[in-house]
């Protein structure tokens, strides 16, 4: 399986961190954290998102 990602990922990451971070510290972080760990998730059980398509989940 290969994940793939939007080329604007980075910069809506960051701003969504800025976000999180503004409304309680340590928050941003933590959201980061969440969304490296995603990808395992994803590989580890690639079935468990709904369909978009016929090849694509999100």
């Amino acid at each position: 399986m290969k994940l793939i990602f939007h080329p604007d990922v980075d910069a809506e990451l960051t701003e969504a961190a800025q976000y999180y971070e503004s409304r309680r510290p340590g928050l941003g972080s933590d959201y980061l954290t969440e969304v490296e760990r995603s990808p395992d998730q994803i590989l580890t059980n690639p079935e468990a998102s709904p369909k978009f398509g016929r090849r694509v989940r999100r």
